[in-house]
């Protein structure tokens, strides 16, 4: 393994920064401490603090937990449930082809 930090893109670290500050704005408007909010995730406070501050490391699904509790919209605004979005996805996927394979390069050995 390499001790080698991973790197991020520019637009996903932005995405994970704005996501992490709408969720931090969020709890407290509703008023709930770090404390709380950790609490109710299952998580370490400070994992709570890496969220807010747009970790890109930490676990989307911890992520998405902190938003919903705290009511930040994902993906659609007041979203009940995603099945819709998700119905659509499978059924375009179902036209896509099993798997998608490199093509192979053909030499041209031609001089």
């Amino acid at each position: 393994m390499s001790n080698k930090p991973r790197t991020y893109s520019r637009l996903s670290r932005e995405a994970t920064l704005l996501l992490g500050k709408r969720i931090r704005l969020a709890r407290k408007q509703h008023r709930m401490s770090e404390h709380d909010l950790a609490a109710r995730v299952g998580i370490a406070r400070s994992t709570l603090q890496r969220i807010e501050k747009g970790d890109p490391a930490v676990e989307i699904g911890l992520v998405f937990e902190a938003a919903t509790l705290t009511g930040v919209d994902l993906f659609v605004p007041e979203a009940t449930t995603l099945a819709p979005q998700i119905g659509r996805i499978d059924d375009k996927l179902a036209l896509m082809p099993g798997s998608i394979r490199r093509t192979k390069r053909e030499i041209d050995d031609d001089f």
